[in-house]
């Protein structure tokens, strides 16, 4: 397939151009681009607003983790009837953090490297979504006997609200790939998470008389240590696809304490929880409460005071494509046409989409460029050559289910 690198240069460098962190007026505006260059690839262009109130009234509803007044969808199909295959990518990304840590001190500017792109957003995963883009246009003169579509959607990283409101909206399709950054792996099967806040409190009194109070930071060491443990229990035997330590337990956000001569009275921890396949958000919500009741219980203090367990932001099931479903073996073999190894099938620890799809009964499966290491760091890369391959992959699949 004619993969035109300069064509997806130029796509790159404009869309990382857009900073459409979730909530923000550029994750508005780059749906619009979005709908405008399908447009112009002759695709029959959906551009719709969500109803954001009825989407949060569904009792599916996956959970949102900012604040939005406003956002938008965007489907291009090929051809009228049921799309033979669906191409996702997210538009939404992740804050840069401090630009000073860049290393061009501008994570909203593409530079190339090396063979590299560098930018936010350019492997999570605005590259698989100019690869997909390359792909449409590499097949635009072809005459397909079925349609295919391209799906670009907001909000995958604080729970899936833009994926979930353009399948309510009708648009489905036979299989649905989404171009995740997967190092060149299929990825088959997701873990599931879930977002928890536990409050520990304590009992203020002067650092000099430490004794007489109630450290929180010291309660909850006792509970990061309890659910540490629950980590190992429930890490222990992961199942295929599946690598080690597929559905972790992570803190990602503390705060404690307004004084440092004070013992803290409460401290605040946020974190990830790892939800495994054929386990439900109630089942998992339960464990977790349990363990964090039953290592406050062997404390004076928290057993008297106990902790309180929430879940704010998105519900991220795990999802997966059914055992022995032949699409799998359908994506390896346009690896391979698109001039890459034979791709291992592999379970992946974080959730996307792909359970939405999965959901709805759509056979999905992750393959895209980048490393989900590289996804949300600081000086965020994809290889160039990666992108390129992906595109031709995409293409390959296009053409294969859709001739």
């Amino acid at each position: 397939m004619d993969i035109d690198v300069d064509l997806i240069r130029r796509d790159l460098a404009q869309l990382v151009n857009f900073p459409s962190t979730g909530g923000s007026d550029a994750e508005i505006a780059v749906q619009r681009w979005c709908a405008a260059t399908l447009t112009g690839l002759g695709l029959e262009v959906d551009q719709w607003k969500l109803d954001l109130d009825a989407l949060r009234a569904d009792p599916d509803y996956p959970g949102e983790e900012v604040e939005r007044d406003e956002a938008w969808g965007v489907v291009g199909t090929s051809g009228p009837g049921t799309p033979a295959l669906i191409l996702n990518g997210h538009v939404d990304v992740v804050p840069p953090g401090e630009p000073e840590t860049w290393t061009n001190d501008d994570p909203w500017h593409v530079r190339e490297v090396d063979g590299r792109w560098f930018g936010r957003g350019v492997c999570d995963m605005k590259g698989g979504v100019v690869a997909i883009i390359a792909a449409a246009r590499a097949v635009a003169d072809l005459e397909l006997a079925r349609p295919f579509a391209v799906h670009t959607v907001i909000g995958e990283e604080d729970g899936g609200i833009g994926t979930f409101g353009t399948l309510r909206r009708g648009h489905t399709g036979d299989a649905c790939i989404i171009a995740e950054p997967t190092a060149g792996k299929v990825v088959a099967a997701n873990a599931g998470s879930l977002t928890f806040r536990v409050e520990v409190p304590g009992r203020a009194t002067h650092g000099s008389m430490r004794s007489t109070g109630h450290s929180a930071i010291s309660g909850f060491e006792l509970l990061h240590r309890a659910l540490g443990e629950l980590e190992g229990v429930r890490n222990a035997v992961p199942p295929t696809p599946f690598d080690a330590l597929p559905w972790p337990i992570s803190v990602g956000i503390i705060h404690a304490g307004d004084w440092a001569s004070t013992v803290p009275d409460l401290l605040v921890a946020e974190g990830r929880y790892g939800v495994m396949p054929g386990e439900s958000f109630a089942d998992a919500k339960t464990t977790f409460e349990e363990t964090v009741a039953k290592a406050a219980a062997t404390d004076a203090w928290l057993a008297a005071h106990p902790p309180v367990v929430t879940w704010p932001g998105g519900h991220f099931a795990a999802g997966r494509l059914p055992k022995g479903h032949p699409y799998g073996d359908e994506v390896r073999r346009a690896v391979a046409a698109a001039g890459e190894p034979d791709p291992a099938v592999v379970g992946a620890p974080y959730g996307s989409d792909l359970r939405q799809y999965a959901a709805a009964g759509i056979p999905t499966v992750q393959y895209g460029p980048g490393d989900i290491a590289d996804a949300h760091a600081v000086d965020e890369s994809v290889s160039v050559d990666q992108v390129v391959t992906c595109a031709r992959a995409y293409a390959e699949l296009i053409v294969s289910r859709c001739s």
